[in-house]
Formats: C-alpha cells, sequence, structure tokens
C-alpha cells in the first residue's frame, strides 16, 4: 500500500529544510526544521513509535469517571471527556478535512509543524493532543514516586524527586489563566519542566517551550473547579495520587533506548 503524506509533507519539509542548511553552510547535524527543533533537537519518527504515536479520534478512557476519585471527582472527569475533549476532537476532524491533513498520519507531525496551519487547527489539535496524553499518564493505581532509570534521570536533573515536585507544581500553579505544566525531554536527552498556554504544547514548533512531552497537567478551570473552585494549589497537589509512572517511565524508556 503506498504511503500517504501530508499537503505538506515531512519528507518535502526536511528536504527544502536541508537545502536551506546547506545554502547556509551548516553541518548536516544542525538542527534544520521544525521538525526537529519541536522536538527540542531530535530526530523522533513518532510512526515508527506507535506507543507514543496519537491519533485523531478520541480513544476510549481506561478507567471509569469515577476511579480517579478522591482526587479527581467523577462529574469533572465526565465532563471533561464527554464534552471538552470530545469537541477538540470533533473540531479538529472538521480543521484537519479543511486544510487537506491525512489523518492516517500521527498526529504528533501536525503538532511539530504548527507555524503551517491555522489558529483552528492550533486549538483544537492542541487540545486533542493534550487531552489524550493526559488520560493516558493517570490511572486508579497511580501516585507514589516512579523508579528505575526514570528516578535516576530525575534524580539528576532536579537534584530530588521532591525538587522535581516543586518546580512542577511551580510552573503549573504560575501559569496565569489557562493552560498546562509539562516534563519533557529535550534536544540533549534531559529532563525539563515548563508550562504552555491555552491548548499549546511543547511539540509545536512555535511554542517557547520545547521537547517532547513524557507527562503534562491541564490547569484549566474546567479541569478541577467542581471540587477544587479556585483552589488550583489543591488540585495540583492531588495530582501526584493519580499519576501513572509506568506509563511515563515507558515514555522516557522509548525515546532513550531508541
Amino acid at each position: 500500500m503506498k504511503k500517504k503524506t501530508f499537503s505538506v509533507s515531512r519528507r518535502s519539509f526536511l528536504s527544502h529544510s536541508s537545502k536551506a542548511t546547506l545554502m547556509l553552510g551548516i553541518g548536516s547535524s544542525a538542527v534544520g526544521s521544525a521538525f526537529l527543533t519541536a522536538c527540542g533537537g531530535r530526530n523522533v519518527d513518532f510512526e515508527d513509535k506507535p506507543a507514543l504515536s496519537t491519533g485523531f479520534e478520541q480513544t476510549p478512557l481506561a478507567y471509569d469517571y469515577a476511579a480517579l476519585e478522591p482526587h479527581i471527582d467523577a462529574m469533572t472527569m465526565e465532563i471533561h471527556y464527554t464534552k471538552h475533549a470530545a469537541a477538540y476532537a470533533n473540531n479538529l476532524a472538521e480543521a484537519a478535512s479543511e486544510e487537506g491533513v491525512d489523518v492516517s498520519e500521527p498526529l504528533e507531525e501536525v503538532m511539530m509543524n504548527m507555524s503551517k496551519y491555522s489558529t483552528k487547527m492550533r486549538n483544537n489539535g492542541g487540545g486533542h493532543y493534550n487531552h489524550e496524553l493526559f488520560w493516558k499518564i493517570m490511572s486508579p493505581d497511580g501516585g507514589g514516586e516512579p523508579s528505575g532509570d526514570l528516578k535516576e534521570a530525575i534524580d539528576g536533573a532536579f537534584g530530588s524527586f521532591d525538587e522535581f515536585k516543586t518546580k512542577f507544581e511551580d510552573e503549573a500553579k504560575g501559569r496565569f489563566g489557562s493552560g498546562w505544566a509539562w516534563l519533557v525531554l529535550d534536544r540533549n536527552n534531559l529532563l525539563q519542566v515548563g508550562s504552555t498556554p491555552n491548548q499549546d504544547n511543547p511539540l509545536m514548533d512555535l511554542s517557547d517551550f520545547q521537547g517532547i512531552p513524557l507527562m503534562g497537567i491541564d490547569v484549566w478551570e474546567h479541569a478541577y473547579y467542581l471540587n477544587y473552585q479556585n483552589r488550583r494549589p489543591d488540585y495540583v497537589s492531588a495530582f501526584w495520587n493519580v499519576i501513572n509512572w509506568d506509563e511515563v517511565s515507558s515514555r522516557y524508556a522509548i525515546l532513550t533506548k531508541s
């Protein structure tokens, strides 16, 4: 079967970037495209890593709406998933159709070339990608601390798990208005924490904070207001009780051992 491509294909994009790189006299090892830059300078093909790839359709939750209680209540989860996240998925489908995007390709490729697309694609593509990751990195059996290679990497990057928690919480609590806080892997295979506004994410080539997301927390009010009202810090603190460290560790292992 012939492989389908985006209207702005990765092959074409990289080819043009390579030509531009040569014209500028930059070595072949330099970052020459948004495809690489949005991955923190790392050449990651998400199509070859299905466990990291995101589709354009909303996937079923792996747990019941009430499964994360008391940390995230059932009504919030149901509204969040069936209303907010579903709307992003539906609007993304419209944007993809309007802009000629091949929905059989990983959504990550759109994220990494987001400057080529519309505001509608940015808002809804980001919203869909962010939420699909959010559901995965939470679990009724979550909480505790990571172990193994991820734990060692966190200790190396931040000094300790407690220091990491503090920095991550500061990003989540300090994000003005709506947005997300992230743990990402940067171009040097190092862990970083940061935040993005609205439904932007670190994969986007137009984001000020870039890298490959390992985990993220939604700090839009719809993610917590029914239970926590204006107490975002309490919601952020409760988030540690539901993090699926197995999933986060798996993402880290796939990226660092490839």
